[in-house]
């Protein structure tokens, strides 16, 4: 018996024991309203998922709501959370913190990345394996890694501080990369610009493979130096894949959370409290959920808005 024929007979055994009243009522169904019959749980998980939250964050905004007092008469307090954050110079702390968290990584992990991929180009021998390997860093979990560098970062036994003493002279105790208050920005930084360079790399790779090879063969016909070339061929062409991983990667770290919390808590102090640590702190230790609504939203209309003005600048890149 064919494929065709056992699907049929299950078919007809289906229609045979669906209730007369459904099967009049399915008869009558266009297709398109069949179709949204079956997307409809879907949609309705999505709506329950992403869209609902988020309008109960909104109107939790505008309230004086605290999680851990479920009893109390919740009061609505307009815009005051919102001028809250807004004048809190703690939470622009934070933001300053995440800006420059965001800036470097961004700069390295895109300095770093295209060179990898400039390299791997070259289909060198052995380019697979050291793809491999390059490549490890960012299959792991993030929890993990803030594990795994933290131990590095012991002044005792940690590794780090031998290997900066063996280029430096410095003593390996003398320095401490999370319990400094200068070094522990920079002790994050090094820990995602490891962690995620890989994955620059692979976009830069796909933008590098896409470049014809008659463009190269045109530009050697009239004579332009390696230099030309890559300044009028190579980067041009890449700009789109070096812009698409910048946004993808500035969205991430600029919510980025369990790196840091592993790494270092947000000490020091207070030097690398992200916004997302702050957040955190003021909605499950301070209870604020008020006020942490209205700080999730500036949060989320700040990503969302300087998201859509980058897009806009990647398709004018595109087009030219």
């Amino acid at each position: 018996m064919s494929q065709t024929q056992i699907s049929q007979r299950a078919a007809d055994r289906l229609a045979s024991s669906t209730p007369p009243g459904i099967a009049r009522k399915v008869r009558g169904l266009s297709d398109k309203a069949i179709s949204w019959l079956f997307i409809a749980p879907t949609i309705v998980l999505l709506l329950a998922i992403n869209v609902f939250p988020l309008i109960w964050t909104v109107y939790l905004s505008f309230t004086d709501y605290r999680a851990n007092r479920l009893n109390r008469e919740v009061e609505w307090v307009g815009l005051r959370n919102y001028e809250r954050v807004l004048t809190d110079p703690d939470i622009w702390h934070n933001m300053l913190v995440t800006a420059h968290f965001l800036f470097w990584t961004m700069f390295f992990q895109v300095l770093i990345g295209f060179a990898l991929a400039w390299l791997i180009n070259k289909n060198f021998r052995g380019h697979g394996v050291w793809t491999t390997i390059i490549l490890l860093p960012m299959m792991l979990s993030p929890a993990v890694v803030g594990n795994f560098w933290t131990f590095l970062y012991q002044p005792q036994i940690g590794l780090f501080n031998y290997v900066i003493s063996f280029f430096t002279g410095a003593d390996p105790s003398s320095f401490q990369m999370i319990g400094s208050v200068t070094l522990a920005p920079w002790a994050i930084v090094i820990v995602d610009t490891w962690m995620w360079t890989p994955y620059t790399m692979l976009i830069c790779l796909a933008g590098l493979r896409s470049i014809p090879d008659y463009i190269y063969e045109a530009a050697e016909v009239d004579r332009a130096g390696p230099f030309r070339t890559f300044w009028s061929i190579t980067l041009p062409m890449v700009m789109p894949f070096l812009m698409l991983a910048v946004l993808f990667r500035s969205i991430e770290n600029f919510k980025m959370f369990d790196l840091v919390v592993e790494l270092s808590s947000g000490g020091p102090g207070s030097v690398t409290e992200l916004a997302s640590i702050n957040l955190k702190r003021e909605a499950f230790e301070k209870w604020r959920t008020g006020l942490s609504s209205a700080f999730a939203i500036i949060l989320f209309v700040t990503v969302f808005g300087a998201a859509n003005i980058y897009v806009k600048a990647l398709n004018t890149v595109k087009s030219r």
